[in-house]
């Protein structure tokens, strides 16, 4: 019986992230949507942009996980390293987010 259990519960936490995903995507579709009727926005017809910003964090997260193989190399305590590997991760992903933010606003600029 605990097996069901946990079945059940694995289903139902799965159909709710679902949901929430489902709801949020049509949300903003339907607002995009409406911003484009009133003139607020124009519709973007470029996907290379979106495929560029997600290089640009992929990119980042790889340099990050590449330095931080040097933190696991030294010898310091395991929760330094731990702490060190992931602020290097984050960091260098937070850099990639803002290498693709430039990217978007030099696209704009020149179009």
């Amino acid at each position: 019986m605990e097996n069901y259990q946990d079945a059940l519960g694995a289903l139902f936490l799965m159909t709710g992230v679902v949901i929430v995903v489902f709801i949020i995507a049509k949300y903003t579709y339907l607002t995009k949507k409406a911003m484009i009727e009133k003139g607020l926005a124009t519709p973007s017809n470029s996907k290379k942009a979106q495929y560029i910003d997600i290089g640009c964090i992929v990119g980042g997260l790889g340099v990050g996980l590449m330095i931080s193989t040097i933190f696991t190399t030294m010898e310091l305590s395991e929760d330094s390293t731990d702490l060190l590997v992931w602020g290097t991760i984050l960091i260098c992903g937070a850099i990639g987010l803002v290498v693709a933010h430039i990217q978007l606003l030099l696209t704009k600029s020149i179009s």
